[in-house]
């Protein structure tokens, strides 16, 4: 198994149980037009545990990548929200928040490499 394979599937599966661990800071980024907020924390947290889980197993792989990268688009929703001002941005530097747009499309790309 490639190494930037188990790279990705740790990083979304660690992703995914900070939402479980620290659920307020994924809430208080998202729109407040999603609702109810808190389940959909929980539940795109459970999807990346399953994705990233998911990566590691040649059966399952690219319906996780797939799922991977639908679950990247979506997040352009939080992404954007935060660009929004300071009352949005949970603190971040908006420089940050600038240079995650392109970063997303990278993650895209890297995840539909195993597409």
């Amino acid at each position: 198994m490639k190494w930037d394979l188990i790279l990705m599937a740790a990083m979304y599966t660690f992703a995914g149980v900070m939402h479980f661990i620290k659920p307020k800071a994924y809430i208080r980024v998202m729109p407040r037009y999603l609702k109810p907020r808190k389940f959909l924390v929980l539940l795109s947290g459970g999807f990346e545990i399953l994705f990233g889980i998911g990566l590691l197993f040649e059966e399952t792989r690219q319906l996780a990548a797939i799922g991977i990268i639908l679950m990247l688009v979506t997040f352009f929703l939080v992404h954007f929200n935060m660009l929004r001002g300071k009352k949005f941005s949970a603190g971040v530097p908006k420089w940050i928040l600038i240079l995650r747009i392109p970063l997303q499309f990278v993650l895209i790309w890297w995840a539909y490499t195993y597409v």
